[in-house]
C-alpha cells in the first residue's frame, strides 16, 4: 500500500461525512473534493438540486480505494479551469 494515498481522521466530528458500509476504509485525504469545479465532468455520483446546486452527498469516489488515482487523473482539467479565472 502506498500510504500517502490514504488519510483518515476518525476523530473528526463529521467522520464519516458520507455513510458507507466499511467506515474503516473511508479516505479523508480529499475532505473537500478538488473535482467539484468540473461540474458534470467530475466522474462522481452527484446530482443537482432543484436550485441548481451540485450535491455530492452521495458520492464516495474521492473517499474510495481508487479515489486518489481518480482525482489525479482529472487534476489537469481543474488546473486549466484555474487559468481561465
Amino acid at each position: 500500500m502506498e500510504h500517502y494515498k490514504f488519510s483518515q481522521n476518525s476523530k473528526c466530528e463529521y467522520f464519516p461525512c458520507h455513510k458507507m458500509e466499511h467506515p474503516e476504509q473511508f479516505n479523508c485525504l480529499f475532505c473537500y473534493c478538488p473535482l467539484y469545479a468540473l461540474k458534470d465532468k467530475c466522474g462522481g455520483n452527484f446530482r443537482y438540486t432543484k436550485n441548481g446546486i451540485k450535491d455530492c452527498s452521495q458520492c464516495l469516489v474521492p473517499h474510495s480505494e481508487k479515489g486518489y488515482e481518480h482525482v489525479l487523473a482529472h487534476m489537469k482539467e481543474v488546473l486549466e479551469l484555474g487559468k481561465k479565472q
